[in-house]
């Protein structure tokens, strides 16, 4: 189950895959990406920030992506493209070896039950368990350690790293990539109490993630109570993310890290929740919203924009005397309510 080397390109087969303009030798052959700083001839450095120009002058790569608009300064050959950033990011998957594709292989420590369904080139690594019921698509990797629980799909070129679980019935689709310590399906947290005790209620429903959907390492995405937990296409998840049952995020949505979002929560279409915001359970967040880090949402957003809760930091004695005054707030309040109904009347 070895990977193949990571392969070279010529600059006129990159240009060509970018759809860049390139100015220099196309025939120069690339076998990896670097920093402007560090990238030797045989590398291609890029320039998305502004801030890095000034070291421009000395790069001694084989090649620089970069926007048209800094091309006169590069001394070595350029990759003119509107968006650098995006055309790094399409090289970067050219040369990580671990995006090869996979030749296929189940490695003889792993435990697959006799009726599951490989597709071709499934790739399944060492000490892994695939439970019956399971539907494998085209070029598949389950990586070391991982399991499949019974009755799962996993959609073709998807990508499970090493520990990675996902529990019974839940449905993936194509060219995910699941990052090791991430749970897929366990139960939500769902309790009754009854003045004494709490009282499980088993989660029956499912977890559905759509297509290019990417999951950090340590992330909990809980089944549903009865319907599916569901996560749309080409949503980004980052690491030590927990989302609670019956969640539903929209297409296109980002989420970093330390996310979390309780249970029955609707989250749009291209919204963004930044590092540590919390999501209170029940809520509609509509599309385009954009939340900054450790907001605090409590309730349903309905116009898409940027929201932002809480403080930023400051001095712990500046802090103290600020919190004195939001415990002030109402009584202040009152009290201007109070003096501009005199002031109009007079």
């Amino acid at each position: 189950m070895t990977h193949p080397a990571t392969p070279q390109y010529t600059l006129t087969e990159l240009a060509e895959r970018l759809g860049a303009q390139l100015i220099g030798d196309g025939s120069r052959r690339i076998s990896g990406l670097a920093t402007l700083k560090e990238a030797g001839p045989d590398q291609v450095a890029f320039v998305a920030n502004r801030s890095y120009l000034k070291d421009l002058a000395n790069c001694r790569a084989g090649a620089v992506l970069l926007h048209p608009e800094h091309g006169a300064a590069c001394p070595v050959a350029r990759l003119e493209l509107a968006n650098p950033y995006l055309g790094y990011a399409h090289l970067s998957q050219l040369f990580d070896p671990i995006l090869a594709a996979p030749v296929g292989g189940i490695h003889p420590t792993a435990v697959v039950a006799e009726d599951v369904v490989l597709g071709a080139r499934v790739e399944i690594g060492p000490n892994a368990v695939v439970e019956a019921g399971v539907e494998l698509g085209d070029e598949v990797v389950v990586g070391a350690g991982s399991f499949i629980g019974a009755g799962s799909c996993i959609g073709e070129q998807s990508r499970l790293h090493a520990n990675v679980t996902v529990c019974h019935g839940v449905t993936i689709g194509k060219r995910a990539i699941l990052h090791s310590g991430c749970v897929i399906g366990g139960d939500g947290f769902g309790f009754a109490h009854d003045g004494g005790r709490w009282h499980k209620i088993a989660q029956l429903g499912g977890v559905v993630l759509g297509d290019d959907v990417e999951v950090g390492s340590c992330s909990s995405i809980d089944r549903g109570a009865l319907d599916d937990t569901v996560i749309g296409n080409d949503v980004k998840i980052d690491s030590q993310v927990q989302i609670a049952h019956n969640v539903r995020i929209g297409d296109h949505s980002a989420l970093a890290g330390c996310v979390g979002i309780a249970g029955s929560t609707r989250v749009g279409r291209n919204c963004m929740l930044g590092g540590g915001v919390g999501l209170s359970g029940h809520l509609t967040i509509c599309d385009g919203v954009q939340v900054t880090g450790m907001s605090l949402v409590t309730n349903s957003i309905h116009e898409p924009g940027v929201y932002s809760s809480g403080t930023g930091a400051m001095s712990n004695a500046q802090w103290r005397k600020n919190a004195v005054r939001f415990k002030q707030l109402d009584d202040m309040a009152r009290r201007l309510a109070r003096l501009e109904k005199r002031d109009q009347q007079g």
